[in-house]
Formats: C-alpha cells, structure tokens, sequence
C-alpha cells in the first residue's frame, strides 16, 4: 500500500531498476508519514561511502508534536539496504551514470519503506514523445469506446 508517489520521478527518469530499502526515522516522522504529511517529490539518493542517504524528502511535524523535539523537516535520512545490494548500486551510478531517485514510500509489514529506482535522465525531446504517446493512448481508449 503506498503512501506518497512521486510521479515526477516518472516524468523526468527512464526508471531501470527499482529497489527497496528501509528508513532511519525518529518517531515524530513516523506519525507525520501515517497522516501523509510527507513530500519526496525534490528528494534524491545519494551514496557516501558505503552508505545510501535520501535528502531533500520533506516531512511536515503535526500540530500535536512534543514541545521538547526539535524538528527538522528536510534532514538527511538514512537508507537502509543489504551490503551486496547496495555494492551493486554503487557499480551503476559511479561506472554507468545512472542516478538514484526515490519513487514512493509504503508499508511492509507495518513498516515504512522506499522504492528507490535506478534511473538515467530523460532529454526533453523524451519527455515530448513519451507524452505524445500518453496522449494517444487516451484518444484510443476514446474512440474504442465511442465504436460499441
């Protein structure tokens, strides 16, 4: 079940390979995220060292947070995925210049997850054919319909 798509991701990315790794969160993001007070449509993953951070990811704190916490909407959060996978990753981006972009966070098994996608950059000329594409599509489906 998701919870927040990004859809620009889709728009501005040919997505290769997806993949899915857990978050680091304290437990205001974790409230904040169930009441879909999160945005990761600016957010991006990015490698240090033998680790994969998610900046740029939103999360707005409630109302009914604790006065003691102090919160930070946009820091840098940890991503959590297994060392092969992750040694794999590093391959692609460094060696093939592919980026990583987050594409959604769901539940699994009571626990929030990100989709993270392998992604190279579209050109604006793609972003043209693929939405000529998406356009003609819908005429199909219309005029299919229009027939019975």
């Amino acid at each position: 079940m998701s919870i927040i798509d990004n859809r620009k991701a889709f728009h501005d990315y040919f997505i290769e390979e997806k993949y899915e790794a857990g978050l680091v969160l304290e437990g205001w993001e974790v409230k904040a995220i169930r009441a879909g007070r999160a945005n990761i449509k600016e957010a991006y993953v990015i490698l240090r060292g033998e680790e994969l951070f998610i900046l740029g990811m939103h999360i707005s704190a409630l109302q009914s947070a604790s006065t003691h916490v102090k919160t930070d909407p946009v820091r840098t959060r940890k991503l959590l995925m297994h060392a092969k996978e992750i040694a794999k990753l590093i391959g692609k981006v460094e060696r093939a210049g592919f980026t990583l972009v987050p594409l959604d966070l769901h539940y699994a098994k009571g626990r929030i997850k990100a989709t993270i996608g392998l992604a190279k950059g579209k050109k604006q000329y793609d972003k043209r054919e693929s939405e000529k594409e998406r356009d003609w599509e819908r005429d199909k489906a219309r005029l299919m319909r229009a027939k019975t």
